[in-house]
């Protein structure tokens, strides 16, 4: 590892991580062992993130792995799944020295303790790419219950957690595009907040869900999908931040402005259809017999174009 002992460097900087799981083996083994659960599924989820692809180039080490970790926990949530184990890849840059590797781990462990997860094991290379590293992350739900794409069924309502168009936002102030004076819409991109609080509900009353990482009319395009249905998503229904109705009110194409927020990904917001109106959530639409997504804005029809995040045309 460019002259690093990669061993060393793994038992200082991730054994801390595993907090001890017994399947671990502090780290010294070629794989783990994951504990079995009776009467539970095992949900597994795997996001990589590339420098210059998926933040910004130069980053601060430390909220790379807040944010490495974050991505992964949101994708558990919109299962419906309890986090409690994952795997690390990493690939290091040339950038990133002792310095940046400590800041590294210690913002994936921040992230992972407050979640209760234990690193399980992985791999750490080195490379002459841009920085890369992958997280995959492991949770339970009770047998056959884990809450996919596919389910959504017409009577149901079309459903979203929290604010959309932040993380757009929020990647265009960082950049110097969109003006941001108290900084949150920055945090909002650099630091998603995965929706755990809302796992239990999504488990017990979604018929289908998905993260918002694409974009809100891409994902839903996934579930319309999935499900064999048709989404009619009302753009104007859909909530958004102070910040993000600042932003609106500036615009002058309203409806262009919505399909932009409802595209642009990176909220990592829970969007869900159930038979009943969620706690924590707002209706944006509803499930319809067909085929597709019909976005409309103020009960008219109109074409969003790509909707969202495409993935391999990084």
């Amino acid at each position: 590892m460019s002259g690093l002992d990669e061993f060393g460097e793994i038992a200082r900087l991730f054994r801390p991580l595993t907090r001890g799981a017994p399947g671990a083996f502090d780290l010294m083994d070629d794989a783990a062992v994951v504990p079995q659960r009776p009467g539970h599924d095992l949900v597994i989820t795997k996001d990589a993130i590339v420098e210059g692809v998926h933040f910004l180039e130069g980053e601060d080490a430390t909220l790379i792995g807040r944010r490495l970790a974050r991505v992964n926990l949101s994708d558990l949530a919109a299962k419906g799944a309890e986090p409690f184990a994952a795997f690390l890849a990493v690939a290091w840059s040339n950038r990133f020295g002792e310095t940046e590797r400590v800041a590294f781990a210690a913002g994936l462990g921040v992230e992972l303790k407050a979640a209760g997860v234990s690193l399980m094991g992985g791999d750490t290379v080195a490379t002459p790419g841009p920085f890369t590293a992958s997280l995959t992350a492991l949770g339970w739900v009770p047998a056959g219950c884990m809450v996919r794409r596919a389910g959504a069924r017409p009577g149901d309502r079309l459903m979203v957690s929290g604010h959309i168009g932040d993380g757009w936002l929020g990647l265009a102030a960082a950049r110097g595009l969109v003006l941001d004076p108290d900084g949150y819409l920055e945090d909002r991109y650099r630091l998603p907040k995965p929706r755990l609080d809302l796992s239990r509900t999504v488990l017990e009353h979604a018929s289908a869900a998905a993260d918002v990482s694409d974009g809100l009319i891409a994902d839903a395009g996934h579930i319309a999908r999935a499900s064999h249905v048709e989404l009619i998503l009302h753009l104007d229904h859909v909530p958004v931040s102070p910040a993000a109705r600042a932003w609106l009110l500036a615009q002058p194409d309203p409806a262009g402005a919505r399909v932009a927020l409802a595209s642009g990904g990176d909220d990592y917001e829970i969007l869900a259809t159930s038979s009943v109106a969620l706690p924590g959530f707002t209706v944006i639409g509803e499930v319809v017999a067909g085929r597709g997504v019909d976005v409309q804005f103020k009960g008219t029809s109109i074409d969003p174009g790509v909707g969202g995040w495409r993935h391999g045309q990084e």
